[in-house]
């Protein structure tokens, strides 16, 4: 980062060449501990100023629900007080299913220029150096799944509920290239859309729920990888609303089907070379990528409180179901909550892992980052990894479990919450503030859906991301 008189010069540029470009406001978001996608919007005149000065916010919105109730930490809560959102100019996008208007992500400091200690792009930030310190690069990036259905003529909170009937557009089978013929304009617009705000898409594909969607963007530094999956999810429902339709990422949009997913993938690297490529070791992986992973796999019940934040997560997180909720990790196993992919033999960047528990409900900077403090503290104790299993654990008895040493994953976002309070690793990297907000915003969800039906909990959580 420049000096703040070069900061000054590069966001007066941005926003004549934003105005140039026919913009005419700029969202700034940022991402909630309840998942929730947050924004203020400047007329791009006041950009500059508001890259110079930040522009105001209230702390509270750290302890905010999903539902936009407003709890409170031992340390956030309340009317006082108020932060600085300053856009981070690297990643200024114009949007291209939003005419006249442009998209960057903000880090939150205080009033006196002090980094806020709840930001959770800067505790991702963190991490990442972190693991530089200890020689290591990570690249991440996010399969995005969402449920596109028909938007009802005045759809709103009155129309909502458990008795919703979903209109959805296309009606083919899972994975169907039916699906595709049915959507095609709608899924090419998707894809350019993307494409022009310089998205990498590798794949877009049906899945396996009706009317349900996959779109995979391209690996990349763990800040910048949860920055694109914010822009992906915005631009789809974006492009949704262009087409007459709805887009819904939530973990659980019909209570009883498959859900949706938003699995984290990363791979190692030291000095540029993959950890996961290593010759003649055991599953291709270095010693330290066998303790990262192994951190990975002690601490997956205390960052389901984090990837899994709902209690809509755990309708989704169900055996059999290719969500990974037992403990335990598998060579291309997809009923494992860590599946180690091999990729091509002859790709040296193909090796890599993927969390499969994780949902769009979760915070991704709070997800990559908890992910790399985990792995982080798996190198420094040495972790190893378990036998990988094969097959699927749900079809096991309980016995036959316990001689394998498998483990059912928190079913609960309570166990969870409980498995996050204990870790100490986590709370030590996330630090007192942050933790104790993302504490708070569990129990109160908790608290909130603790009398509900599992069809009131999807039906009140389907629209919220």
């Amino acid at each position: 980062m420049g000096s703040r008189a070069e900061q000054r010069e590069e966001a007066r540029r941005l926003a004549a060449q934003l105005t140039s470009e026919g913009v005419l406001n700029v969202a700034l978001t940022w991402v909630d501990n309840a998942g929730i996608t947050r924004v203020k919007a400047v007329p791009v005149q006041r950009f500059a100023a508001a890259a110079e000065r930040g522009v105001g916010m209230s702390p509270v919105f750290d302890v905010f629900t999903s539902d936009d109730d407003i709890t409170e930490s031992e340390h956030i809560g309340g009317p006082d007080g108020d932060l600085r959102l300053f856009p981070d100019l690297d990643r200024v996008v114009v949007l291209a299913a939003q005419p006249g208007w442009a998209w960057a992500p903000v880090d939150r400091y205080d009033q006196l220029g002090r980094p806020h200690p709840a930001c959770q792009r800067q505790f991702a930030r963190r991490m990442v150096e972190r693991a530089g310190a200890a020689g290591l690069e990570l690249r991440m990036g996010f399969e995005t799944e969402w449920v596109v259905t028909r938007a009802p003529a005045g759809h709103g909170p009155a129309a909502e509920g458990a008795d919703e009937v979903l209109d959805y557009p296309c009606a083919g089978p899972a994975y169907g290239m039916t699906r595709v013929v049915e959507l095609s304009d709608y899924l090419r617009d998707v894809t350019e859309a993307l494409g022009v705000q310089g998205l990498d898409v590798l794949q877009l594909h049906p899945e396996y729920a009706p009317g349900q969607f996959e779109v995979t963007t391209a690996p990349a530094d763990p800040v910048r990888a949860a920055d694109d999956v914010v822009l992906v999810r915005e631009t789809v429902r974006a492009v949704s609303a262009r087409h007459g339709l709805r887009a819904s990422f939530a973990p659980s949009v019909v209570a009883g089907q498959v859900g949706n997913g938003c699995h984290l993938h990363l791979g190692l690297y030291r000095d540029g070379a993959s950890l996961h490529r290593t010759p003649g070791a055991e599953w291709g992986l270095a010693p330290d990528a066998v303790a990262f992973l192994g951190g990975l796999v002690d601490a997956l019940p205390a960052l389901l409180a984090i990837g899994c934040p709902s209690p809509a997560s755990y309708l989704r997180l169900q055996p059999s179901h290719w969500a990974g909720v037992y403990q335990c990790w598998g060579v291309e196993n997809r009923e494992a909550a860590l599946r180690l992919i091999t990729g091509a033999p002859d790709d040296p960047d193909g090796g890599h892992a993927e969390v499969k528990t994780f949902d769009a409900a979760a915070n991704p900077y709070l997800a990559v980052g908890t992910v790399i403090a985990a792995g982080l503290h798996g190198i420094e104790s040495a972790a190893q990894l378990p036998d990988p299993q094969t097959g699927d654990p749900g079809v096991l008895g309980v016995r036959e479990r316990a001689r394998r040493g498998i483990v059912r994953l928190p079913a609960t976002l309570t166990e969870a919450a409980d498995r996050l309070e204990k870790s100490a690793p986590l709370h030590e990297a996330m630090g007192e503030v942050l933790h104790g907000a993302v504490l708070a915003v569990r129990r109160a969800e908790e608290a909130h859906f603790a009398e509900s039906e599992a069809e009131e909990i999807a039906a009140a959580t389907r629209w919220r991301w």
